[in-house]
């Protein structure tokens, strides 16, 4: 019981993550922690993913620990891919996964870019 209620907080903070991620952008005030997630994402991707894999995310590993206690076996590198997959009923190839995930996470990077440094409501 402990397990899977750890598996279902890791799944709100990953969903959480992913949202501040995509669209904190949008609210003036949320614009500077969007910024430091937007950093702390892309240092577990690429700096730590210098070690444990480009695209690594530390939350993911905690889960899959979790998850395999549970008896779960065979996952993904990625918590999209789990959950998309989950959810279409399909195996959808890493590749579109990471190809639409990456695609999603640069263009919200642009947008708060453009909100953050080009327009009269920058960061606070």
């Amino acid at each position: 019981m402990r397990l899977q209620l750890l598996d279902y907080g890791l799944t709100i903070v990953h969903l959480l993550i992913i949202g501040i991620n995509l669209f904190a952008w949008i609210w003036p005030r949320m614009r500077r922690f969007h910024l430091w997630v937007v950093g702390i994402t892309l240092f577990c991707w690429l700096f730590l993913g210098i070690w444990y894999g480009i695209g690594y995310c530390p939350v993911t590993e905690w889960q899959w620990q979790v998850k395999e206690q549970l008896g779960e076996h065979h996952l993904p590198n990625s918590f999209v891919k789990y959950h998309l997959d989950r959810i279409t009923g399909q195996d959808i190839p890493d590749n579109i996964v990471d190809f639409i995930t990456l695609g999603s996470f640069l263009l919200a990077i642009v947008c708060a870019i453009k909100v953050n440094f080009f327009s009269a409501q920058k960061i606070r």
